[in-house]
């Protein structure tokens, strides 16, 4: 999950909520037209951010060469022509989904970076949905295609960090 200069502190905490509920640990916040943010909303985040890992960004070119490194496709969400639906999107590997500010969404420097665009399908008069309602429609999406994979029978983390994790938040691992 990427988010490109989204403002709403408690957008990014619900986003942060639903990312925690299907499992995404790392969440990236790119700010290069807003101030970085110090905290999240912990209303609307039920403190989630607290068990998420979350990496800010200020230079678009740092980011994306780290989600280059990490992940096999990026999208991006903006109405366009060439935008593909979210529910053909292959999820079975590793996908970055980069969602944009609430009033001008995904800039078209990071459009350009990504290797494609995508909408969530509607039958309404209204063409988009409020940010952290579009971010959890496609990540329970992205939740129910890597369940079918069988991507959830196993711990995703590698071994040493989710024991950092664990050691961190004060868990101790049952033998």
């Amino acid at each position: 999950m990427v988010l490109e200069n989204v403002e709403d502190p408690h957008n990014i905490s619900a986003v942060l909520r639903t990312c925690d509920a299907v499992g995404i640990q790392d969440v990236y916040v790119l700010t290069t037209k807003i101030p970085r943010h110090k905290r999240w909303g912990a209303k609307s985040s039920s403190s989630a951010a607290k068990w998420l890992t979350v990496h800010q960004f200020t230079d678009v070119q740092e980011l994306f060469t780290v989600l280059r490194q990490r992940f096999d496709k990026i999208y991006t969400t903006h109405l366009s022509s060439d935008a593909i639906s979210l529910y053909d999107i292959d999820f079975s590997g590793s996908v970055a989904l980069i969602f944009g500010n609430e009033q001008t969404g995904v800039s078209e420097e990071i459009r350009r970076l990504a290797d494609g665009n995508f909408i969530i399908p509607m039958q309404g008069i209204i063409r988009s949905l409020n940010i952290s309602v579009a971010c959890a429609v496609s990540v329970y999406e992205a939740m129910r295609q890597k369940k079918l994979a069988g991507h959830y029978e196993q711990p995703g983390l590698p071994e040493t960090q989710r024991c950092m994790l664990l050691e961190e938040w004060g868990f101790k691992e049952e033998d």
